[in-house]
């Protein structure tokens, strides 16, 4: 592969570019001026004019610096130009998970919107039937993740023998949840002749070999020096780390949400289980909270990711895994209610804060088995936090570091409590694939569908168990042909029968 190389620190004197200016056409131009995007972030000042012209590109920038806008810019202005067939798609954007698919789709639908651009995001979870019927019907961008994408070519309803330019977002993230084959399976399936364009925020050996195989005469661009790239990441960020007791860190967070200034906050945990119980705690004590992870059904993530973004609610406890791809710009607070496992985990968590050239808050909290490893990621980040204070939820540098109002108990006074909940999103019927979480039957007892209890191999009615039986009835024997009389049990007293009204 042969490369050339592009950093920021070559465009300096072009802070001042528009989109226009950078070859982006007008009607492109002017959906992002609506929606208040008038100059570009360094890594699309770099890339667009290149992929503009159909230059290959490796893209390597942070999390939140507009990587979405430096290669769909292009895409769109390439299927406006070139529409080709109506039924097949012209561009292929891979993604590792769900939510960043949801994303970018959002973002290319926002900047296409003037130019009718169609655009359908593909991926698990959902179900099969509405993705087809938009294949059916005909997309200029598929956005999906590898899982999926191969599904529907192996299939049919994905013919990618139209794609002219395929993205790779996020690669190092789908290296780490082990796409890789699926991603090369994929660039396969493509025509030899295409652009492709490759981001990452880190470039690990294996990408840097994909990237040889599959891209011509790449141009690297890199938005911020390489040996800077952790600082860059945090430095715009305020750092708060404590030194926790286990059984007070729900006083600790729910005081903590009530910093002044404090705005959308997203609260990460460890495990599944951690995040149900950290939102309902949450929810009880008066806040507007949701949980995110692995467990829940597609629709139901979806649905607080709506709530979020739209303000129903303030608080997202999520795990790492399912908050990849979630690009929040207004997110004031992160907190690591639990320590993270390595120093790579704890820069993702906090850079999903200070986005979009704003700054900041992250909290971790480390409990007292917790310090060895947290010395290891502040080590390795080169971070001035070795030695966390001992901190309770009545700490005085406590309050004084996160502008937490004097006096503040750890529930939500009634009178600030104007959120809707996620109970006012409603729920998206679609199609969730895999098993769903099931509410409880009515009564309390358990569900035992439309089995029937047996007896002896032969089944019971629970409805006729439940009336007196009479002398002369019958029922069926197996053979289901000879009726069989059933025998009334009698009351005895002393060897006499009694009635019932001898009682």
């Amino acid at each position: 592969m042969e490369a050339t190389a592009l950093t920021s620190t070559d465009t300096t004197n072009q802070t001042r570019e528009t989109f226009r200016d950078l070859g982006v056409d007008s009607e492109i131009a002017d959906a992002l001026e609506a929606e208040g995007i008038v100059d570009p972030f360094p890594i699309q000042s770099l890339a667009l004019p290149l992929a503009l012209n159909g230059t290959d590109i490796i893209g390597q920038a942070r999390t939140g610096t507009g990587k979405t806008f430096a290669f769909g810019l292009p895409l769109l202005q390439s299927a406006q130009a070139n529409p080709g067939e109506a039924t097949r798609p012209r561009a292929l954007v891979v993604v590792p998970t769900r939510e960043l698919a949801i994303q970018v789709a959002a973002d290319l639908s926002t900047a296409g919107k003037r130019i009718g651009s169609r655009i359908l995001t593909v991926y698990g979870g959902r179900a099969y039937e509405p993705q087809i019927e938009g294949l059916r019907k005909g997309v200029d961008i598929v956005v999906g993740t590898p899982g999926r994408l191969l599904d529907l070519q192996k299939q049919r309803h994905l013919d990618l023998t139209g794609v002219s330019s395929i993205v790779l977002d996020e690669a190092d993230k789908m290296l780490d949840l082990g796409f890789l084959p699926d991603i090369e399976r994929i660039l396969n399936l493509l025509p030899d002749k295409r652009q492709g364009m490759l981001f990452s925020a880190t470039m690990p050996s294996e990408i840097v070999s994909l990237s040889r195989r599959y891209l011509h005469r790449p141009t690297h661009v890199t938005a911020g020096d390489d040996d800077d790239v952790n600082e860059s990441r945090i430095s715009h960020i305020y750092q708060h780390v404590f030194r926790t007791h286990g059984l007070d860190r729900p006083e600790m967070l729910a005081r903590l949400l009530q910093a002044e200034g404090r705005g959308l906050t997203m609260v990460f945990c460890q495990t599944k289980r951690a995040c149900d119980q950290v939102a309902t705690e949450l929810k009880r004590r008066g806040f507007a909270a949701a949980a995110v992870h692995g467990d829940l059904g597609q629709s139901q993530r979806e649905r607080a990711l709506r709530a979020f973004r739209n303000g129903k609610i303030d608080v997202l406890v999520a795990t790492d895994v399912a908050a990849r791809g979630l690009d929040v710009d207004d997110v004031t607070h992160v907190v690591n209610y639990e320590c993270p496992e390595d120093g790579k985990t704890y820069t993702h968590r906090i850079g999903r804060t200070g986005r979009a050239g704003r700054s900041g808050t992250a909290v971790t909290f480390v409990e007292w088995q917790e310090v060895a490893r947290w010395k290891l990621i502040n080590t390795a980040l080169d971070l001035p936090y070795a030695d966390p204070p001992e901190t309770y939820s009545t700490s005085a540098h406590f309050f004084e570091a996160l502008g937490i109002p004097s006096g503040t108990k750890g529930t939500l006074a009634k009178e600030r409590r104007k959120r809707a909940g996620l109970e006012a999103e409603q729920v998206e019927d679609i199609g969730d694939t895999g098993q769903q979480r099931k509410e409880s039957s009515e009564g309390g007892g358990r569900r035992r569908g439309n089995r029937r209890r047996t007896r002896g191999g032969r089944k019971s009615d629970t409805a006729s168990a439940e009336k007196p039986a009479d002398s002369t009835s019958t029922v069926r024997d197996q053979g289901g042909d000879k009726p069989v009389r059933r025998r009334r049990r009698r009351r005895t007293r002393n060897g006499t029968e009694v009635r019932k009204d001898q009682d």
